[in-house]
């Protein structure tokens, strides 16, 4: 069984890649009801989890998910995979402390260098086409990798931590955690032509069209920006931060190159 959460596709296609060479089911974290299912795994089979790495951790739906999820006995061999624009800083032993708290063991985790798709702080963008084109190359190499480790019941950690890993783990995070995952500076521009798009991408459902069609955030936003991404118009803004700024799905793109 392989859970993971996804905004703008990424991860999403690396559990459904994974899923199918592992031949094992695939299930969106935002679509299960955690609190009224205990799961049963069959002999032998893997529990995974895949995720992006949001400021240098795991999101915070994903450490609520595995608090939450029950299973019917304790799985034989545990893995994640986090996607990432860069480096993953300590995500893989914040993800093992967590798996840990449930009386499990982490045996394997791996990174995958995807398409950056944080927009909402000044010197962010998406990649350029040709980054894009490239990282999304090496990713499948990558992730033929990892199915093979976890084929073979591979025991290692092979995440990217980047520079300064601690630092940016618990020291940045946290502060990004509280000043920077607010959903109230989003908007919708003028431009809007009221599609719904936006509130469909949202794999929480934080997002409903008010009377006059134009979109309006709620309070649960794991700040994905899979409304931003997906607005045909380019009609979301978050405060002033995102402006002139590009786009990225993975769909879209994969079908570009």
């Amino acid at each position: 069984m392989i859970f993971y959460f996804s905004g703008t596709g990424n991860s999403r296609w690396v559990a459904e890649s994974l899923g199918k060479r592992l031949e094992d089911a695939v299930e969106d974290i935002a679509d299960v009801k955690i609190e009224k299912e205990e799961y049963t795994l069959p002999e032998g089979e893997i529990l995974g989890f895949v995720f992006p790495v949001y400021a240098w951790a795991p999101p915070t739906i994903v450490m609520d998910f595995i608090s939450l999820l029950r299973l019917s006995s304790a799985p034989k061999y545990v893995f994640f995979v986090c996607t990432c624009g860069d480096d993953s800083g300590k995500t893989a032993d914040i993800f093992c402390k967590a798996v840990k708290e449930k009386g499990w063991e982490c045996n394997a985790g791996f990174s995958v260098i995807i398409p950056n798709t944080y927009v909402s702080l000044p010197g962010f963008d998406v990649d350029p086409l040709h980054m894009v084109s490239k990282k999304l190359r090496e990713a499948k190499e990558r992730i033929e990798y990892i199915s093979s480790k976890l084929a073979a019941r591979a025991r290692l950690i092979d995440c990217y931590e980047g520079a300064f890993p601690w630092i940016k783990s618990y020291l940045i995070h946290p502060l990004f955690m509280h000043t920077l995952m607010s959903p109230k500076p989003f908007k919708a521009a003028d431009s809007c032509i009221s599609c719904g798009l936006c509130e469909k991408a949202c794999p929480v459902r934080n997002i409903h069209l008010k009377e006059r069609g134009k979109p309006e955030w709620g309070s649960h936003c794991t700040m994905c920006l899979a409304c931003y991404h997906s607005c045909p118009k380019h009609a979301i803004e978050y405060s002033c931060l995102t402006q002139k700024k590009g786009q990225y799905l993975f769909d879209k793109s994969n079908k570009e190159l």
